[in-house]
């Protein structure tokens, strides 16, 4: 399997996946709208996989398939375990995720001409909310309990998105959770690649 996207992207959470689950792959760092991005996906976005000559794109769709596939960091669909954590997943995607990316477009992704000034305080606030929201979910070690599955990872890259843009952080639970995820081998790993 192929997994493309630049380091500094979406692409490290599903190179974290395949790093916790011990998945095989070949990674080319190509970052967004390059030639190798656009021959898997006609936005140019990032990542992508190839599994047997076939185009896997968006972040949690890979994520989801990979471990649904290897039968690791997931619940059997169909379970209350399963919808508890797809449940998270949607959260995660709806409520932090998609206020880094709304900073990301205002700040850099957007043309200047389209961008609103003046909005990052505004995302910061939301994004507080958020990870207050997230507090009350930790109710374990992970968000379901004491098993590590896959909205864990999803959270925790996007904890280390927001530490990186100056973004909150969370509580002191919050930013231990983040910590212990941190110190795994899997994440390690990721960091590690060139």
């Amino acid at each position: 399997m192929k997994v493309v996207g630049a380091m500094a992207t979406r692409a490290f959470r599903v190179l974290w996946v395949c790093e916790e689950l011990g998945i095989e792959y070949e990674h080319v760092p190509a970052p967004v709208r390059s030639a190798q991005a656009l021959e898997l996906s006609p936005t140019g976005k990032i990542p992508a996989v190839v599994v047997d000559g076939t185009a896997i794109t968006d972040s949690v769709a890979i994520m989801t398939y990979l471990t649904d596939k290897h039968q690791g960091l997931t619940f059997p669909a169909g379970t209350i375990e399963r919808a508890q954590q797809d449940a998270h997943m949607h959260f995660i995607i709806d409520e932090i995720d998609g206020v880094l990316w709304t900073h990301a477009k205002h700040t850099h992704a957007l043309p200047e001409d389209m961008r609103i000034p003046n909005v990052t305080e505004a995302l910061k606030a939301e994004f507080a909310q958020s990870l207050d929201r997230l507090d009350a979910r930790l109710t374990g070690t992970f968000l379901i309990g004491n098993t590590l599955t896959l909205p864990d990872l999803l959270a925790v890259h996007c904890l280390n998105w927001a530490r990186g843009v100056g973004f909150p952080t969370g509580s002191d639970k919050v930013q231990a959770y983040a910590k212990r995820l941190r110190d795994r081998p899997s994440f390690k790993a990721v960091r590690a690649l060139p």
